[in-house]
């Protein structure tokens, strides 16, 4: 299809090239894994020729050994005006057991309307739709200001794409932007929070036939896990239902202590990690200090000392539904569908957490894909969902930027 300029937007979207994209680009196994070699390198390398060969200049910065971020901005030339970013990123998580799948996990076979692969809905269809739709956005004439394109590793892990990228002032130039996560038509205003606490145990090893001469840190871990049950009850109490987060949940995920080939070894030391996932008003701080509490609570009486430390932080972040950005998708996408999107929240944080938290951008999340396949076996988009959302987003764009919204 030969790209025509026109203000028709889905005149100018090559469909078939913008699947193709997201084929490519699944069917990279973009793991972060330094075990194999697996990174998201030849990703960000897929991305940063695309950008090329629209002609623009991405920028390729690596935040970490074989993590690269790619950026772009494309100048409207119409005319000063706002800067509107779109975010996402090209790490996927592991295919886990690949008994569980139906197909093969990087093939991006297309079946029945749907595209099958690690990482389509997390969120390759989201890449590749939001540059399409960019590109689309600026075949069809000027636009005031400009937008900024930030592809981002390692969202899947501790964010160190977003960190990096929030500190510099492209980020902090940007007035809004748009987190291509897949949301399943929602425009998700509010993100949930996260902090991630590590408690380790320390007892005394002993012989399990006389465990008077040891001090068993896995009762004191055992003790923590059970009250973190009520600690959440009463988190909730504290801090009611949030309309579009839900509840806290306070998540004992890890607890290791011991050796299997030692069952009559009562050992020294033990360990548990704790996400907790919370709604705006919570103070992650006071929440950490309470639970350090509560594990000493149950350990001291033990002979068992506890240190508590914070692995990860991100707070629950929130925008106005009357936000312009907000609006401008709102009406894009009642443009497009003809249904006025629900209004949501993002179950789990993304990089926009961190670029509202450490470069002061507002963000919207809402990109293709179910809202709650990301991760699974047999993850999938609709097809469908690519060149719709590239559509949506060349129009937000240009109401945001217009300030027609």
């Amino acid at each position: 299809m030969t790209e025509q300029t026109t203000t028709d937007t889905p005149t100018l979207l090559d469909v078939d090239a913008l699947v193709r994209f997201t084929q490519e680009l699944v069917r990279i196994r973009s793991v972060h894994e330094p075990e194999t070699g697996s990174d998201e390198s030849v990703a960000a390398a897929l991305v940063a020729d695309q950008m090329r060969a629209f002609g623009w200049e991405p920028q390729v910065v690596e935040v970490a050994p074989g993590r690269p971020n790619v950026l772009a901005v494309i100048e409207g030339g119409g005319g000063p005006g706002p800067t509107l970013g779109f975010e996402g990123h090209t790490d996927v998580v592991t295919e886990g057991d690949l008994g569980q799948w139906s197909v093969e996990p990087y093939g991006a076979e297309i079946r029945d309307g749907r595209m099958y692969g690690r990482g389509t809905a997390d969120m390759k269809a989201g890449v590749a739709s939001m540059l399409f739709g960019v590109r689309a956005l600026q075949l069809a004439g000027p636009f005031p200001g400009r937008v900024v394109l930030l592809v981002l590793a390692d969202e899947e892990g501790m964010m160190l794409g977003a960190k990096h990228v929030a500190q510099t002032e492209l980020a902090r130039s940007i007035d809004a932007c748009i987190v291509c996560e897949p949301e399943g038509d929602e425009v998700c205003v509010a993100a949930k929070g996260a902090v991630r606490i590590a408690l380790e145990f320390r007892g005394r090893m002993a012989h399990g036939a006389m465990p008077h001469q040891g001090r068993n840190p896995i009762v004191a871990a055992a003790r923590l896990v059970a009250a973190l049950e009520a600690y959440e009850e009463g988190l909730r109490e504290t801090y009611p239902e949030h309309e579009h987060l839900g509840v806290v949940h306070v998540t004992p995920t890890v607890s290791l202590a011991g050796s299997l080939d030692q069952v009559n070894v009562i050992p020294a030391d033990a360990s548990v990690r704790i996400d907790v996932r919370t709604v705006t008003g919570v103070d992650h701080a006071r929440l950490v200090a309470e639970v350090e509490a509560l594990a000493r609570e149950g350990a001291h009486p033990l002979g068992v000392s506890v240190t508590a430390s914070v692995i990860d932080d991100r707070p629950a972040v929130e925008i106005a539904e009357d936000h312009p950005v907000v609006q401008a998708v709102v009406a894009a996408h009642e443009a497009e569908t003809g249904v006025v999107p629900a209004y949501g929240g993002v179950p789990g944080a993304t990089d926009g957490t961190i670029l509202q938290r450490d470069a002061g951008v507002p963000v919207v999340v809402y990109g293709p894909g179910d809202k709650w396949i990301a991760h699974q076996a047999d993850e999938y988009v609709d097809v469908d969902d690519l060149d719709r959302y590239a559509r949506v987003y060349a129009d937000a764009a240009r109401r945001f930027l217009a300030g027609d919204h």
